[in-house]
């Protein structure tokens, strides 16, 4: 397993939270190729290589560190507003810096202690594909281990700590120790966010990260 899914879960947190710092988000185009006929649009599945620093500099995550870019379906809400706003008309191969402003990113509540609440996000983006088919994980019975098509706080944790943990046995970014240090937190973000009727699982209904209509 990669941190895919993982980063597609967390995006959840930062879906909805708001914040009122800065207030536009910024889309500077460094590079295009040539000859781009077809650009992202809403609803397509795009495959991005990213890396992504606070104002002070610090890098919280990238992709390319991983060597493993980030599949998502734009529009939809699986990522942070910045991101479902500032990547369309984009061209495969077209390089692009997002300053993101906190109320379309993670907003007052942050991320653990990875992202910090109020915070403007700057993120360099390459496009490295466009696909017109949702991905065919299904996040929600990867995490509901027993299968009874709810998700408890204990497999939402050990589903997190699996992503974070190099299946190859490489050593740990700093990131993801902090991550790991911080993913208690992190799990009730989650569920403060998914689980809707407050009764202590997320059900399939609720939860709405990658999985499939039918259970």
């Amino acid at each position: 397993m990669t941190l895919r899914c993982l980063f597609a879960v967390l995006a959840l947190v930062g879906a909805t939270f708001a914040g009122s710092q800065v207030t536009e988000l910024k889309v500077d185009v460094v590079s295009v190729p040539e000859g781009c006929t077809v650009k992202s649009k809403h609803g397509d599945m795009l495959t991005m290589h990213y890396t992504g620093t606070l104002d002070d500099g610090h890098k919280f995550d990238s992709s390319y560190d991983r060597d493993q870019p980030f599949t998502f379906q734009i529009g939809v809400g699986q990522v942070i507003k910045g991101w479902d706003q500032g990547l369309l008309d984009m061209c495969v191969g077209e390089k692009r810096k997002l300053t993101i402003p906190s109320s379309l990113g993670y907003g007052e509540r942050g991320a653990g202690n990875v992202i910090p609440p109020h915070a403007t996000l700057h993120f360099e983006v390459e496009l490295i594909n466009i696909g017109d088919s949702p991905p065919t994980t299904n996040v929600f019975k990867e995490i509901d281990a027993d299968a009874d098509n709810m998700i408890s706080r204990e497999e939402l944790s050990d589903y997190l700590k699996k992503q974070m943990i190099p299946a190859d046995g490489a050593e740990m970014s700093e990131d993801i120790k902090q991550m790991l240090e911080n993913h208690d937190k992190l799990v009730e973000e989650i569920f403060q966010h998914e689980d809707k009727d407050k009764n202590g699982f997320i059900s399939h209904a609720e939860f709405s990260g990658p999985k499939h209509d039918e259970l």
